[in-house]
């Protein structure tokens, strides 16, 4: 005797005779996935730039037992779910400065080709000459049924310049594909919904499937329910947030007149952090994707952060000497800040229970922060600040402080492949593979 084959999602809201935009909204309700939704596995890379102060960045201690400095502090109550691995290198060699290797080679573990780029005194450059990690996987989960979402992945910038080079990109469809990261909140909701608000009627997305979403809810479980309305306060408070700017023209984001020297980064940078955050963590908790960046600025840019109450561009700040007590300072605050705003990331994950599984978001979700120099004035592509939060579901072990012997970062990237079920044994450049995936288990 056959079993009643269960109705797909699609099928289920043609019964009820709701329209495709209406789908966006309850892609991820796991009441509505036939595939079950307890055993996903997601990946975040947040990026940074221009280095650290290694002094109050790396931990004092190892394995279990190690102390946060200050640039980690705010990152405190997410302590036992953290790994700190000291000890990685880019050895990434070839055209192009170190700004732009670190920046472009940072996920793709290859050389970049050949080109006409020049930076600092070193050899011209053009883009990456492979896929990036977050596009290896993304093409990797799309290829599976059980695993296939809406966006294979979606790139989150935040005040990134409007230009492409090196020092901009480090995402890579392949060889010669740079992926633009979108820093513009309203933008990013449009893709995600398929539409943009009207400024002049004011009208919103959720207008024209009000009666699609309220005929699916009385038929949805209760928890179901719950996410959805979850998910359409967030569209409606993200709405008037962007209206609110409109009016009040803080929310332009004007391109540089002359970058790399000088580039004004607006202050409202902190109030588009966290509208993208807000977004990308919706985006996942909705399955619209499971594979996210979220690029803050550009390396070699000159973000001066007057929220912070620094008035220099935060490069030059980078190279100034380490007696230089007052640039010191100035840079522990801006990483400082950085920290922070990965701890708003980490904490709506841990706050957010798993759909349709056990835990919270952050347990199956993987953060990975990562910087393109280990530190600025320097230029050094050794012991680049990584720092990996969450992702239990992905087996390795959190709450420590480990120390590599100069470690290449591909076998990092293998190490997290591998922890998502792609089993490839080589990433970027094979040479730099040897001794394989990262033992992080």
């Amino acid at each position: 005797m056959s079993l009643p084959r269960i109705p797909s999602r699609r099928q289920f809201l043609r019964d009820l005779g709701v329209s495709a935009a209406a789908l966006p909204f309850l892609a991820g309700l796991p009441g509505l996935n036939a595939a079950p939704g307890g055993g996903k596995q997601r990946l975040i890379i947040m990026f940074s730039p221009n280095g650290t102060i290694p002094w109050e960045f790396w931990p004092d201690g190892e394995g279990k037992e190690f102390q946060l400095k200050r640039i980690l502090e705010p990152l405190k109550p997410f302590q036992d779910q953290m790994l700190m691995l000291r000890g990685i290198h880019n050895k990434i060699q070839g055209d192009g400065d170190r700004h732009m290797r670190g920046m472009s080679c940072l996920l793709t573990g290859t050389e970049l080709f050949p080109g006409n780029i020049q930076g600092g005194s070193d050899t011209p450059a053009g883009w990456a000459s492979g896929i990036s990690i977050d596009q290896e996987l993304k093409n990797f989960l799309q290829s599976r049924d059980e695993t296939r979402t809406r966006f294979g992945s979606l790139e989150f910038g935040v005040a990134v310049p409007n230009r492409a080079d090196p020092w901009t990109r480090m995402s890579y469809a392949g060889p010669n594909k740079p992926v633009a990261p979108i820093d513009d909140p309203e933008q990013m909701l449009g893709k995600l919904y398929g539409q943009v608000k009207d400024k002049e009627s004011l009208t919103s997305v959720l207008d024209g499937i009000r009666d699609d979403l309220a005929k699916v809810s009385k038929n949805l479980a209760a928890d179901d329910r719950v996410r959805l309305e979850e998910h359409l306060n967030l569209v409606r408070e993200m709405e008037a947030e962007l209206q609110r700017g409109d009016e009040d023209q803080e929310l332009a984001h004007p391109v540089p007149e002359i970058d790399p020297n000088i580039e004004l980064v607006n202050d409202n940078t902190p109030k588009i952090s966290r509208m993208q955050i807000d977004l990308l963590v919706n985006a996942m908790a909705n399955d619209m994707t499971r594979i996210a960046t979220l690029q803050f600025m550009r390396s070699v840019g000159q973000a001066r952060m007057n929220w912070l109450g620094i008035k220099d561009g935060h490069h030059s700040l980078s190279h100034e000497p380490d007696k230089n007590e007052e640039a010191v300072e100035k840079l522990i605050k801006i990483n400082t800040w950085f920290a922070g705003e990965l701890a708003y990331l980490t904490k709506k994950l841990a706050d957010t229970p798993e759909p349709g599984g056990d835990g919270s978001m952050l347990d199956h979700t993987l953060i990975v922060w990562l910087n393109e120099l280990g530190k600025g004035n320097s230029h050094t592509l050794e012991d680049i600040p990584f720092v990996l939060l969450g992702g239990k579901a992905h087996g390795f072990q959190m709450g420590r402080s480990l120390k590599f012997d100069k470690v290449a970062h591909n076998r990092l990237w293998l190490a997290v492949a591998q922890s998502m079920g792609h089993e490839i044994t080589t990433f970027g450049t094979e040479k730099h593979c040897e001794g394989g995936a990262l033992g992080l288990g």
